[in-house]
């Protein structure tokens, strides 16, 4: 096989068949991988959670993961967030031309490891080749199935007055590693992306508790835009406390030279959770014994004043408005 992705390599023959024996089912093999036009799947009864998400970060790879891994990442805890086991994933690669081989199977061998570590199978797929500079590298489509856990239901439409507001750890990370990595203000601090996969995570919590009203994981536009989401589709204030919020000091370093909120980074593996305050101090004890939650935190509260709007209390003890996100944030994450 070629050191580089040709066209050949998406034209349907030979090489085709090459590219998805010698990369893709090495990595992805498992008893319910088809080479059929779609798998069949056994899966228990009760209700099901389907989700779908594209991946087109620059770069590719990053401190603490690269696409593959976030593609895995992103799909599983999207699944998770709605209390979700994750089943199955289907992958859709579209591979620029003269992509090196090596570099791909680097990105297939992270979604094995990550799949492995969530339990998901990776069973369908597509692969697709454009022309030089049609594409950026590769992008990658994941699409998900999991199985709803019993007496679950979490919906950003159900944060009450009263909620305690948790975030699984320090905020930020992802969107400062992709900054730093694209080397455009020459800047340098020892920061890692927190991509990671978060079933385990929210398994943990449910089996500590499943009176928990909301969980999201703050993706683009970080925790700021989930509670702004959250706050508009359940008609209800949240008041933070900006001294409880944490963030590493990297991160916060950066923010500082740059004029950024951290609020408004992208994380890959931090939750933002809503449950009642009785329920917070027992759901803390847990998501601080995890493996990717050992700084989680208590940062507001969800009050009936001032709907659809986020105050923060500052360090200095004053309150202000937290700016709703508007227009392009940066740093764009895919």
């Amino acid at each position: 096989m070629s050191k580089t992705v040709t066209l050949a390599h998406g034209a349907g023959g030979r090489q085709t068949s090459e590219l998805i024996d010698q990369v893709f089912k090495k990595h992805f093999a498992n008893p319910d991988l088809t080479a059929d036009d779609a798998a069949v799947l056994s899966v228990e009864g009760g209700k099901l959670a389907f989700t779908t998400d594209g991946f087109i970060v620059s770069p590719a790879e990053f401190p603490g993961g690269n696409i593959g891994k976030l593609s895995i990442c992103g799909t599983v805890n999207d699944l998770s967030c709605m209390g979700a086991k994750p089943l199955y994933l289907s992958c859709a690669f579209v591979i620029e031309e003269g992509f090196p081989m090596e570099k791909l199977e680097e990105i297939a061998a992270a979604m094995e490891k990550t799949a492995n570590e969530a339990g998901v199978k990776i069973v369908a797929g597509d692969t697709k080749v454009a022309g030089k500079g049609q594409v950026d590298g590769v992008f990658i489509t994941t699409t998900g199935i999991g199985r709803i856990q019993e007496d679950v239901e979490t919906s950003g439409f159900k944060a009450k007055p009263g909620d305690a507001v948790i975030v699984s750890g320090d905020v930020g990370r992802h969107g400062c590693t992709i900054l730093l990595a694209r080397n455009e203000f020459g800047i340098e601090a020892d920061v890692t992306s927190d991509c990671a996969p978060l079933w385990g995570t929210v398994k943990s919590m449910l089996d500590t508790t499943k009176n928990i009203h909301v969980i999201r994981d703050a993706t683009r536009g970080g925790v700021g835009t989930v509670l702004y989401e959250i706050a508009e589709q359940s008609s209800v204030g949240i008041r933070l406390n900006a001294q409880d919020i944490p963030v590493a000091d990297g991160v916060k370093g950066v923010c500082g030279m740059l004029g950024l909120e951290p609020l408004y980074l992208a994380c890959e593996g931090r939750l933002v959770i809503f449950a009642p305050k009785e329920e917070a101090p027992a759901l803390l004890e847990t998501l601080r014994k995890g493996k990717y939650s050992a700084n989680a935190a208590i940062i507001g509260e969800v009050t009936e004043e001032m709907p659809g709007r986020v105050i923060m209390k500052t360090e200095i003890g004053a309150e202000t408005l937290l700016p709703p996100p508007g227009g392009e944030l940066l740093p764009r994450i895919c």
